[in-house]
């Protein structure tokens, strides 16, 4: 989740870690979450959870643990896409009878992915077939390397049949957010993140939010991406009303005029009229999937998810493309194995702007769907040297010196002329220069519709080169532009 290191803030506190429970299915995800629920001895003294609302806090000796109780790592990694940072520390279940899983792996790359720590529960340590040291030997295969197999991470047996080992998990939670220093400041402006919506037939538009910074508090207007609404209600992790939240708190909340996404930011509208003037909104335009420069304009990499057939092409493949590696060239393996490409494949190359790569193998229906949504690159081979050509033209393209364009002057289209050779926009500027000569880029809903380069630029009777502060002006382009009124001009250098 975000944390707030402000130095200049003088009101940080320390706030509750929020945790994210992931692992393989029939492990004890949801087990370990009831064990934790009615254990807890504030959960017993307020007769237990009573409402759910995706999220819910326990108490342990005087400090709070805010649990998000997402349906798995598909939400997730959907709320990562999405550019919602929300998960602090991140507890990877396995059960000791089982081992690692096709779904704990995926559970490890979404983890990994997120950069968050990690602490492992080895669950169903009661049973007779329980096999811990395998358990953590399969781990140190999958690279998750625990205390006592060269590694760091914590692991906690326990037992949520039995409750055996859920308050030691639950103190080393804590002891793992104080190396982390959480903090956050409950009087500054409020920001938080949707972790689940709905439509109630009876409440109407409900979300359940969980605040990052400031204080939520009932009667505000808030705006949720597309969504907006008075808040006329609120509902706590305990079932009962609430009137305010603070930093790491999750709290439901009623009177949206509509359903927002998961993931989604929360502001309050002074916040937002804030933004909007100090010009710090800004769409997200996603960068080509799988494809990242890093830090030294010389040095690229690729992120790679694969899907293979069996286990042997998978790992043919791997090694292939290890060897397309050059100092300047990095492929980084986000997630590998078997089977066809599912949702779950696609939510974590959106969170990790990563290429989809499938060797003999097909794309679910919702995950093509899913991938054309989120603009996930998917590409899937039969020919082990088509896949890598590919590979190689990208790597090579993207370390081409990249064009970049800066900003020079912004100004709105405020009016239209017909002329001759199109239409004249009137215009008044926002911010910086324009000049003759210029390129413009005309925007409109925040994509780009249209480019030209300026031909002559009018203010009231005069020619002018060059605008000033807050000018109006006319502007004629040297190429046909369908302006509107609303559209945003910017003139850009390019370089």
């Amino acid at each position: 989740m975000k944390n707030k290191k402000d130095e200049t803030t003088k009101n940080l506190i320390v706030r509750p870690p929020v945790v994210t429970i992931l692992g393989h299915v029939d492990h004890g995800k949801t087990s370990l979450l009831d064990a934790i629920r009615h254990t807890n001895v504030t959960a017993r003294e307020h007769g237990g959870i009573t409402q759910h609302i995706g999220a819910y806090q326990v108490e342990v000796n005087g400090r709070k643990i805010t649990f998000i109780d997402t349906p798995g790592h598909a939400a997730f990694s959907q709320m990562r896409a999405r550019g919602a940072i929300v998960t602090d520390i991140a507890i990877l279940v396995v059960a000791a009878d089982d081992g690692v899983m096709p779904q704990t792996k995926e559970s490890i790359a979404h983890i990994k992915a997120a950069n968050v720590p990690m602490i492992v529960a080895i669950n169903k340590t009661d049973l007779e077939t329980a096999n811990i040291e395998k358990v953590k030997q399969q781990l140190a295969e999958n690279e998750v390397f625990v205390e006592g197999y060269g590694g760091d991470v914590v692991t906690v047996n326990i037992s949520a049949k039995t409750k055996a080992g859920i308050s030691e998990l639950l103190e080393m939670i804590l002891l793992v957010a104080d190396m982390q220093e959480l903090k956050a400041d409950p009087e500054a402006s409020v920001e938080g993140v949707v972790i689940e919506s709905s439509l109630d037939r009876f409440r109407g538009s409900v979300a359940t939010i969980l605040v990052q910074t400031g204080t939520l508090r009932t009667g505000g207007y808030v705006v949720i991406g597309k969504a907006k609404g008075k808040i006329r209600g609120m509902v706590g992790a305990d079932g009962k009303p609430a009137k305010e939240a603070g930093p790491s708190t999750p709290v439901e909340i009623l009177g949206l005029e509509s359903v927002p996404d998961v993931g989604e930011k929360l502001l309050l509208q002074t916040a937002v009229l804030s933004a909007k003037k100090d010009q710090e909104i800004t769409k997200e335009l996603a960068e080509r999937p799988g494809l990242e420069l890093l830090g030294q304009p010389e040095r690229v990499e690729i992120r790679i998810i694969i899907k293979a057939d069996v286990a042997g092409s998978l790992e043919a493949i791997s090694t292939a493309i290890e060897a397309l590696e050059t100092e300047t060239q990095k492929v980084k393996f986000i997630h590998r194995a078997t089977g066809e490409i599912s949702e779950s494949d696609v939510m974590l190359a959106a969170s990790t702007k990563a290429l989809i790569i499938g060797f003999n193998v097909k794309t679910s229906i919702a995950a093509s769907k899913l991938a054309e949504e989120e603009k996930v690159n998917v590409r899937v081979f039969n020919i082990i040297y088509e896949l890598l050509d590919e590979l190689k033209e990208g790597l090579e393209a993207l370390a081409k010196p990249k064009i970049t364009e800066e900003v020079l002057g912004k100004a709105t289209v405020i009016a239209l002329f017909e002329a001759k050779g199109g239409k004249v926009a009137g215009c008044k500027m926002i911010e910086g220069a324009i000049s003759k000569g210029n390129t413009i880029r005309v925007k409109r809903d925040q994509e780009e519709i249209g480019r030209s380069r300026i031909k002559s630029m009018r203010h009231l009777q005069e020619e002018i080169s060059k605008t000033t502060d807050n000018m109006e002006f006319g502007l004629v382009p040297d190429a046909k532009l369908d302006f509107t009124i609303g559209d945003i001009i910017e003139a850009v250098k390019i370089s």
